[in-house]
């Protein structure tokens, strides 16, 4: 039965936590445009598409904010709390902190499997519509995004290049147009000046070109000597590229439904187990093909006492002069076939395993996120209650920084595994095992009304020190 210390609490805890999550939010989510910027302006993409570009990067972010939101309103509820002196009134009333912290431990445990159920069944939708979205994002390059010196490849089977674009943006110096063909044939534009715009039906992008020359090739496979220029000179040319091809493509989401991102936890455990068997088909296969070079490897023994017992002193001694050259032959394309199995074999191995670690980390991201946010519960908590002090100002600071040693220790962790420096699951719940003791030290010390982090406390102990 909930009392009412427990409605005291979740309606001190609530409004700062929903205010948070979304600040959270907001920040990530701007992070994520910053890094994009580039490839979303100037687009000419439509509201519909930026709304459903911010949708779906926020729904990536959703998982990585409700930690940092119940790390910093945790620490704000029970800093108020401290300042105003209503937890010495409640410790006082012979309620102890750890039975006060008990409705906001419910909701943490809540909080984790709801974001537990996100990152499984929501973020690999989301990421799946993000990727395929930006995708097609990307693929739709605007025509006048020319730069001075730069080639253009956005228009497919043309490289075109700038010398100089004028203020306007629509007046060009010095512009050459290549037509890009499989063929030997090579069709060149250069012209000295031009002005480029948009038909008004807004389907074609027209150059109205002075001065300058065009040059075709015509070449033949099979006879590269039969070669013909063409050439000639003119004073006005104007050439029209088709726009259709920059218009938003609708790239079909089978394309990255593999991705190891875009996977819940049945579907990476089939994944897991599927990845796992390749390896040693790899292995049984090098094996097959490595026997048919090393067959010699089974008379080692009879050889070896052959020569130990003789007064032979090397392998040379036994071969006849005048084979000599022919033996030491074959057994250098012995080598050569030896080395170009695993040549080809060992990318395939590193590239295999390579997938196995990206999908377990896929797997264990889902359970260690879900699981950090009561771990730091119990970072916040304590620290609200040790520091008591309410508002954005020092628990604000606090929590970025116990947000940067969490985030760093997730990307180390991540980085290590990928490069197969740690296991994934050492890797991936680094943060969770470096911050668990901690979190319990902080408890301990809110519980027995520690000064830990009180300036007095530390200035009283230097003046003692210093007598």
């Amino acid at each position: 039965m909930i009392k009412k210390l427990d409605t005291l609490i979740l309606k001190a805890f609530a409004w700062p936590f929903i205010s948070t999550f979304f600040i959270t939010l907001f920040v990530l989510l701007m992070q994520i445009i910053w890094k994009y910027i580039d490839d979303l302006v100037g687009k000419g993409l439509d509201f519909i598409t930026i709304i459903k570009f911010v949708l779906y990067a926020s729904a990536t972010m959703v998982t990585l904010a409700l930690p940092i939101a119940i790390l910093l309103s945790s620490i704000m509820t029970f800093g108020k709390l401290g300042e105003s002196y209503e937890l010495v009134a409640i410790k006082s009333s012979g309620v102890s902190l750890v039975r006060f912290m008990q409705p906001l431990l419910f909701v943490s445990l809540l909080l984790c499997g709801i974001t537990f159920l996100f990152q499984n069944y929501i973020i690999p939708v989301a990421t799946l519509k993000f990727e395929v979205l930006y995708s097609d994002i990307y693929k739709k390059s605007p025509a006048f995004d020319l730069k001075d010196g730069v080639f253009y490849n956005g228009l497919q089977g043309f490289s075109i290049k700038v010398g100089k674009k004028d203020k306007d943006k629509t007046t060009l110096h010095n512009v050459l147009i290549e037509e890009r063909t499989n063929g030997p044939e090579d069709n060149a534009i250069v012209s000295e000046k031009g002005a480029m715009k948009i038909s008004t039906d807004k389907k074609f992008l027209e150059f109205k070109l002075e001065n300058g020359n065009r040059y075709e090739i015509k070449g033949d496979f099979y006879n590269p000597l039969n070669t013909e220029l063409t050439h000639f000179s003119f004073k006005e040319y104007n050439k029209l590229f088709d726009l259709g091809q920059l218009d938003m493509q609708n790239t079909s989401d089978s394309l990255f439904k593999k991705g190891s991102r875009m996977l819940t936890v049945r579907k990476l455990d089939k994944a897991i187990d599927s990845l796992n068997k390749y390896p040693d088909q790899i292995i049984k296969k090098t094996g097959t093909d490595l026997a048919a070079y090393i067959s010699y490897y089974h008379y080692k023994d009879s050889l070896s006492k052959e020569i130990l017992s003789s007064s032979i002193k090397n392998f040379d001694q036994l071969i006849p002069d005048s084979m000599k050259l022919a033996v030491h032959q074959g057994a250098l394309q012995e080598v050569t076939n030896l080395n170009s199995i695993f040549v080809f074999s060992g990318p395939e191995f590193s590239s295999r395993g390579k997938d196995i670690r990206l999908h377990l980390i896929e797997w264990h991201r889902k359970f260690s996120l879900s699981l950090a946010c009561l771990v730091l519960f119990f970072i916040g908590a304590p620290l609200g209650a040790i520091i008591r002090k309410g508002g954005l100002g020092v628990p604000l600071l606090v929590a970025i920084s116990f947000f940067v040693i969490f985030h760093l220790l997730n990307t180390f962790g991540e980085k290590f595994v990928k490069e197969n420096v740690m296991t994934p699951l050492m890797g991936m719940w680094l943060s969770i095992l470096a911050l668990t003791p901690l979190g319990i030290f902080l408890t301990y010390k809110a519980t027995i009304d520690s000064q830990l982090f009180n300036k007095e406390f530390y200035l009283q102990l230097f003046k003692r020190l210093t007598k």
